[in-house]
């Protein structure tokens, strides 16, 4: 008798939990297999300390086939669902199509960066949910700071020393916690004009920054952000993005290179392809995590749209703590569903609190409900992700104590270029390359998710903090350069806008 096939789609919080949680309860009696774009999984809550330089980009990155034993990696992005056929279509990071049958499917895809109606910011903003994003934005400040110690005039230094980051949620706070140190550093290090300093403003719509959290939570982060420099400004947003600056919404331009767009998440534009029903773009599903008149078809993580039953005709956030325990909820119900694991159970989860790391030995965190905050918050932050971690721990471990003793490295490694990163992309996990395969259109069940994707015809001086035009792609090509420019921003016709201005800014953590 041949073994029952499970198919997992993505493996961040959710699908790497839901892998794992399998591969431990069915020990070979099922034949597992997880489609994820990269060999990794991403812990992202530490990704702000790669942009700052705290953390070399490994350390966040947790290897799939190193710690999934039992599990069958397939490197590729889902294409669409075909629920009637019980198959999953597929291209491989080359271009190859495929596709995986399955007796069971967990569809674990995550999020993208949300996209507000604001010109010109899918052209001049980054967003900041991949590690691409991450190391681009490292790149683009140093280079910033180093531009600007050169610069003749007055007013070009201060608009490239001004960084704006849009949504005060939790990883638009830690970006600008973390940022704003490393930017003080390379100030030291490179010299700026009397009276020119790194300036960072962050902005959101709402009344206070971490507005999802508890407001001891909030005061403490806003009482150390301003303490160190930022800009606060709550009320406030952007209205209009340029080359040169960004005009805010209360009136005020700010000259400025550098915009990193932070305001939440949406759910994968793959969602919508399955054809069933949604709840602001995402699946709903019942307590069990199933889809409703499908037994053979799981959803947790961002993707789903889980009741919440502590919170009866609520569902549960998008965060990073519901994806991880639902991955484990999930995981057990499809063992349980093919009799090899324990009987199926709701999903069911209390917060126990959050944790928000500011920078060198500053946080907020409320453990249990005890609020905290100074050098006891950082050791209880840190000892969470440590324990958090999947691997990598030691390592980690051993990067901080090495940036508390050391200088950082305050240097442009280029691997990352600004058009390989746009905002709007259905894949911010990768970095896109010249001639790269596109994500081919899903479509099934009625949805279809598209892709037009045109050339960057701007050329690169014209966007923030870009780079020449005949260095990139897009621009005027350099003498025996490539003749196949690389592509520009991913525009969506459909994807769903699930998330308004009061959501979570995506990534919230809590102790398990």
């Amino acid at each position: 008798m041949s073994r029952p096939r499970v198919v997992i789609v993505g493996a961040g919080f959710a699908g790497y939990r839901a892998a794992r949680t399998l591969a431990r309860l069915t020990r070979d009696r099922a034949d597992v297999t997880l489609l994820n774009p990269t060999d990794y999984f991403l812990y992202l809550p530490l990704l702000p300390q790669v942009a700052s330089g705290v953390l070399e980009a490994r350390r966040v990155t947790v290897s799939l086939p190193g710690t999934l034993r039992g599990v069958r990696l397939v490197l590729g992005e889902a294409a669409g669902i075909d629920l009637d056929g019980r198959s999953v279509p597929y291209r491989d990071p080359e271009g190859g199509a495929g596709s995986l049958g399955y007796d069971r499917l967990v569809l674990a895809v995550g999020s993208v960066n949300k996209l507000l109606p604001v010109p010109g910011v899918a052209e001049h903003a980054h967003g900041f949910r991949g590690l691409p994003e991450a190391l681009y934005l490292r790149d683009h400040v140093t280079r910033q700071v180093e531009l600007a110690a050169a610069e003749d005039d007055r007013r070009n230094c201060a608009a490239r020393c001004t960084f704006v980051v849009v949504g005060a949620g939790y990883t638009g706070t830690e970006v600008a916690a973390h940022l704003q140190m490393l930017t003080d550093r390379l100030a030291r290090r490179h010299p700026l004009p009397t009276g020119v300093r790194p300036r960072w403003i962050l902005l959101d719509v709402a009344p206070r920054v971490l507005p999802e959290m508890d407001e001891r939570l909030s005061r403490t982060a806003d009482r150390v952000l301003r303490a160190r420099g930022v800009d606060v400004r709550t009320g406030t947003s952007v209205k209009e993005a340029t080359r040169d600056g960004v005009l805010l919404t209360d009136g005020e331009f700010v000259a400025s290179r550098t915009l990193v767009w932070c305001v939440g998440v949406r759910p994968d534009p793959l969602v919508e392809a399955v054809g069933q029903p949604l709840e602001r773009g995402r699946l709903i599903v019942d307590p069990y995590l199933q889809l409703p008149g499908r037994d053979d078809v799981f959803a947790c993580g961002d993707a789903a749209a889980v009741p919440d039953l502590e919170r009866p005709g609520q569902f549960t956030p998008m965060t990073a703590q519901h994806a991880w325990r639902q991955g484990r909820v999930a995981g057990e119900n499809v063992a349980g569903s093919l009799g090899l694991g324990r009987r199926r159970r709701p999903y069911r989860h209390r917060d126990l609190g959050f944790a928000v790391d500011l920078g060198g030995v500053r946080a907020a965190a409320n453990p249990f409900g005890i609020p905290l905050s100074g050098p006891a918050a950082g050791v209880v932050t840190r000892g969470y992700h440590l324990a958090a971690l999947p691997g990598n721990r030691i390592r980690v471990a051993a990067d901080w104590l090495l940036d508390a003793v050391l200088p950082r490295q305050g240097v442009q490694l280029g691997l990352v270029r600004a058009w390989s990163v746009p905002l709007d992309t259905a894949s911010p996990e990768l970095a896109r390359v010249p001639g790269g395969p596109d994500r081919p259109p899903a479509r099934t069940g009625g949805g279809t998710v598209t892709q037009e994707n045109n050339r960057a015809e701007e050329p690169a001086r014209n966007r923030p903090g870009g780079e020449p035009a005949k260095n990139r792609p897009g621009g005027k090509r350099a003498e025996g350069g490539p003749d196949h420019p690389a592509p520009g921003p991913v525009k969506r016709t459909d994807a769903p806008e699930s998330a308004g201005p009061g959501d979570p800014a995506d990534r919230p953590t809590a102790p398990d």
